[in-house]
C-alpha cells in the first residue's frame, strides 16, 4: 500500500490509483483517475486490464446543471451507489468506443456544456457524490472525488473544469472480483499506487480535523447542574457535547464516559440495546462522585445514522445480528470515531481519565489520540428479553467486555 500523498502526486501527474475498501463493504478495488486526465488510451486500458464497468463520479451541482436526474426513483443497490442516467456526447456515433467514451467524459466535466449537448440513455455512467466526501460516505466515488480535490488544490485553477473521476472496478482473470493480494499485483504488474479509502478518511481528518468550542451554558439535571459545553466538528459539521460536574482541573484521572448518540435507547427508552442504560448509569456514578465528565457523541447507530439504525432493526427483525446487519447494508460493523472524544476532552484540560466503558476499542482510541485511561470502569447492565441476543454479539464477535453477560452465561449452563 502507498501513501495518500503518493496517490496525491500521481493524480496531479495525470496517473491512474487503485483505490480500495473495507472488506466488509465491496471489498474491492477500483482502478481511479482524475477525469481531466481521462484519455481513450486510459479509457482502453480500465476496460482490457480491470474489465469492470466505467463510471464518472461527479459533484451534485455539476450533475444538476447538466438535469441528470437519478437513474431510479428508488435506489435499491445494496450500498446506495448513486447512478444518474447514463449518456453520450451529442457528438459520438455509438459512444461505446475508447475515443468516444473519453470524449464523452471531457464534455461532460467541460462547464461550457450543457444538458442538450447530450443524449440519454448512453455508454457513460455518471455518479452522484455525496457533499462530505470521504467523510460522510466511504465509497469509492466519494474517494476518488476527494482525491481529486486534494490533487488539483495544488493545481492552477482551471474555471471551465468541472470535479470529476473516472472509475472501473477491476476482476481477476477468470471474471470474478480481484481481492487484496489479486489487487496489489495488479499494481506492481501496472506500476500503480494503491491506497485505501480508510486512509483517506484518517487523512483528511487529520488534515480538516479539529474542533471549535462554541458555547457553554448550565444544565439542571436529575443527577446534578452540568456545565454544558457545546462543539462543532471542523470537517463534517456534526454537534457534539460534554456536560461537566464538578471541577475537573488538575492531574487526577476524571470518572469519564464517551458516549455515543443512541435517540432509540438514550430517549425513547427502547429495550434492544444497553445504551440508554448505560447513559444513565454513568451520569449516576458522575453524580456520586461529584466530579466528571461524559462526552456525547454524534455518531448514531455506530455512525451509520438513525435511519440506516432502523433499516438495521428491521433486519435484525428477520433473526440476522447487528454486525451483518449493518454489513448487509453496506457498512462496516462499527464506523464510529472515538478521536474526537479525545479532542473534547483535550480541550478541556484532561490527560488522564478513569473511564466508564465495556469497549476495549474505545480505550485503544482514547490512548492512541492522547488520553491516558488509567483505570477502565465497567457498566454492568441487566440483560434482557430484548437485548439478550444483541449484547451476546457484541461481546462475541465486538469484543465488548460484559461481565454480566457472562454470569448469565453460567447461570443458564
Amino acid at each position: 500500500m502507498n501513501s495518500v500523498e503518493e496517490a496525491i502526486r500521481a493524480f496531479r501527474a495525470g496517473k491512474m490509483v487503485i483505490i480500495t475498501d473495507h472488506e466488509d463493504r465491496e471489498n474491492e478495488g477500483d482502478v481511479c483517475i482524475d477525469a481531466q486526465f481521462a484519455t481513450p488510451e486510459v479509457i482502453n486500458f480500465m476496460a482490457h486490464f480491470a474489465c469492470g464497468l466505467i463510471c464518472v463520479p461527479m459533484e451534485q451541482r455539476r450533475l444538476e446543471e447538466l438535469e441528470l436526474q437519478p437513474m431510479v426513483h428508488h435506489n435499491e443497490d445494496n450500498h446506495g451507489t448513486a447512478f444518474t442516467v447514463s449518456v453520450d456526447h451529442i457528438e459520438t456515433a455509438t459512444g461505446i468506443s475508447a475515443f468516444e467514451r473519453a470524449h464523452t467524459i471531457q464534455k461532460l466535466i467541460d462547464t461550457s456544456c450543457g444538458p442538450a449537448d447530450f443524449r440519454r440513455p448512453g455508454h457513460i455512467f455518471p455518479l452522484a457524490g455525496r457533499t462530505g466526501g470521504v467523510l460522510e460516505r466511504q465509497g469509492h466515488t466519494e474517494a476518488v472525488l476527494d482525491l481529486v480535490k486534494l490533487a488539483r488544490s495544488e493545481m492552477p485553477a482551471s474555471s471551465n473544469t468541472a470535479i470529476a473521476g473516472v472509475i472501473c472496478e477491476i476482476l481477476d482473470s477468470d471474471g470474478t472480483m480481484a481481492r487484496q493480494k489479486s489487487l496489489e499485483n495488479f499494481a506492481k504488474t501496472h506500476n500503480l499506487c494503491m491506497i485505501s479509502v480508510a486512509d483517506l478518511v484518517r487523512y483528511r481528518k487529520d488534515r480538516e480535523g479539529g474542533i471549535t468550542r462554541e458555547t457553554e451554558t448550565i444544565l439542571p439535571t436529575e443527577y446534578g447542574n452540568f456545565k454544558l459545553v457545546g462543539y462543532t466538528e471542523n470537517a463534517t459539521g456534526k454537534e457534539h457535547l460534554a456536560l461537566i460536574l464538578g471541577d475537573i482541573s488538575g492531574d487526577e484521572p476524571v470518572l469519564c464516559r464517551v458516549h455515543s448518540e443512541c435517540l432509540t435507547g438514550d430517549a425513547l427508552g427502547s429495550l434492544r440495546c444497553d445504551c440508554g442504560e448505560q447513559y444513565k448509569e454513568a451520569m449516576r456514578l458522575i453524580s456520586r462522585q461529584g466530579r466528571g465528565i461524559l462526552v456525547y457523541l454524534r455518531q448514531e447507530g455506530r455512525g451509520i445514522g438513525l435511519i440506516n439504525k432502523l433499516k438495521a432493526y428491521a433486519l435484525q427483525d428477520t433473526g440476522i445480528d447487528t454486525v451483518d446487519a449493518n454489513i448487509h447494508l453496506g457498512f462496516p460493523a462499527d464506523m464510529r470515531d472515538y478521536r474526537i472524544g479525545a479532542l473534547i476532552l483535550r480541550d478541556l484540560g484532561v490527560r488522564s481519565v478513569r473511564l466508564m466503558t465495556n469497549n476495549p476499542q474505545k480505550i485503544e482510541s482514547m490512548e492512541q489520540n492522547g488520553i491516558k485511561v488509567f483505570q477502565r470502569i465497567p457498566l454492568h447492565i441487566q440483560a434482557n428479553t430484548y437485548n439478550k441476543f444483541y449484547l451476546r454479539t457484541k461481546q462475541e464477535r465486538m469484543h465488548h467486555q460484559l461481565e454480566t453477560l457472562q454470569i448469565l452465561n453460567r447461570s443458564a449452563k
